[in-house]
């Protein structure tokens, strides 16, 4: 194996690792929303300094690939490709971060009934789905995974726009828990956006093994 496939291959460890690592704070900020638990949040705020970490970590990695070997073709995109996961991994560990402050600003845990209502949980499950379904495309050098997260993007697209009218009916029926329940609001954006930075995510998969761009296409199909 060349040094360069030897940098590539720990290139590519390494993004997994983070990868991983965004979808467990993911599934924290979850957990703790459903158990209002004030462990878990203080766990996502102490891994969030490691998220950091490697995307530093990355972004030198990849500079220095391009500059010591002079990377071309698949080699190239998959460099590049790697460089832009990495910001949307980030900022994806950024909503999760973002998220746990708004569960230690809530006074009281969220019923049952609140969730359901507002389906911050199934919005959850499909946005960690995305993220998993993207890593199996990308360990596995296929965009089979990659490509159903354009599809799975629109519920969240959904939940969101009628996120509004959701939270405003909540708080007629209970306004004494108006400002914990606009807390609910912060958290359907938040995963909208996590939404929206897999489906990035899924884009540079399919131009890493595709050598296509499906970026500002309105039918991301190949």
């Amino acid at each position: 194996m060349s040094h360069l496939n030897t940098e590539l291959e720990r290139l590519k460890e390494d993004t997994i690792e983070m990868w991983s690592l965004v979808i467990s704070q993911l599934e924290r900020a979850k957990l703790a929303i459903e158990n209002f638990d004030d462990n878990l949040v203080n766990e996502i705020g102490a891994n969030e300094k490691r998220v950091d970490a490697f995307e530093l970590k990355l972004d030198m990695d990849c500079e220095n690939i391009l500059a010591l070997f002079n990377p071309v073709a698949n080699d190239l995109r998959f460099v590049l490709s790697v460089l832009k996961i990495n910001y949307n991994l980030e900022r994806i560990g950024d909503y999760a971060k973002g998220i746990s402050r708004c569960i230690k600003q809530t006074k009281e845990p969220f019923s049952d009934e609140v969730l359901r209502e507002t389906h911050i949980i199934s919005m959850f499950e499909v946005a960690l789905d995305m993220l998993k379904c993207t890593l199996e495309s990308f360990e596995n050098e296929t965009n089979q995974q990659a490509i159903t997260v354009f599809s799975k993007d629109e519920y969240l697209d959904q939940i969101n726009r009628e996120a509004n009218k959701a939270i405003s009916d909540i708080i007629k029926k209970d306004i004494d828990k108006a400002e914990d329940t606009l807390q609910l609001l912060s958290f359907i954006r938040k995963l909208e956006r996590v939404g929206d930075q897999t489906q990035n995510i899924a884009e540079e998969i399919v131009f890493y093994l595709e050598a296509k761009v499906l970026k500002h296409k309105k039918n991301k199909t190949l």
